[in-house]
């Protein structure tokens, strides 16, 4: 059975992972009998929202705890996670991707990427295994391996958002519009893409471009 790895960052679209999306990623992944474990940086949150009023929330929360939530408990530091390990990787969006991930929504695309996530990028390219990014999750992508950073290039999709499409220009990566149900394959650097919620769509379209993503990936592993 092909191991994924799954990278969290918080639980709440606002601060942490996109709960649809997340949950969608583990049950494609379900679906197509990959095996899979959950990962998050064991750090504080960068900021914290009250999804009732989206507003900021009072005190701090840790980004592995907030993740436990969605992963039922069973989950382990980003710190651990080797390449060696696993068969693909797997990056849910939500703004914790681009808070505590990276810090793309305060600096866009003179963001930094966490250093276990930059690392676990870098990894999983350089042993040629698959990566899954959705929705504003790219950015991380595109941070680490686009040529302003000095890596290869890559395509990509945000969907049709001209801001971050022109964020990911700027780093070196390209866009790759498409519509929500769909997903992009940059077959040259084996990463696959899907916008998600950065479009305008219900939680089922999102949930199809998921199961897009996943088939996607599991074609790269082999896997029919």
């Amino acid at each position: 059975m092909k191991r994924v790895a799954v990278v969290l960052s918080g639980c709440g679209f606002l601060d942490g992972a996109e709960i649809t999306e997340a949950v969608g990623v583990l049950i494609h992944l379900d679906r197509r009998a990959l095996a899979v474990s959950c990962f998050a940086p064991d750090m504080p949150q960068t900021s914290v929202v009250n999804h009732a009023t989206h507003k900021p929330g009072v005190g701090t929360r840790n980004v592995l705890e907030e993740s436990a939530r969605i992963a039922r408990g069973k989950i382990t530091a980003l710190a651990s996670l080797k390449a060696a390990d696993f068969d693909a990787v797997v990056f849910p969006g939500g703004f914790g991707a681009a808070k505590n991930l990276c810090d793309f929504a305060g600096k866009g695309p003179d963001c930094s990427v966490q250093p276990d996530v930059a690392r676990t990028l870098r990894e999983f390219h350089a042993a040629k295994k698959p990566i899954g990014l959705c929705c504003i999750a790219p950015v991380l992508a595109a941070r680490v391996l686009g040529t302003a950073a000095g890596g290869p290039g890559c395509t990509l999709t945000i969907g049709a958002d001209p801001a971050t499409a022109a964020a990911l220009s700027k780093m070196g990566a390209a866009n790759v519009d498409h519509r929500v149900t769909e997903a992009h394959v940059d077959t040259k650097n084996l990463i696959v893409s899907t916008p998600a919620y950065m479009c305008d769509s219900g939680p089922h379209g999102v949930f199809t471009g998921i199961g897009a993503l996943v088939d996607e990936l599991a074609k790269l592993l082999g896997v029919r």
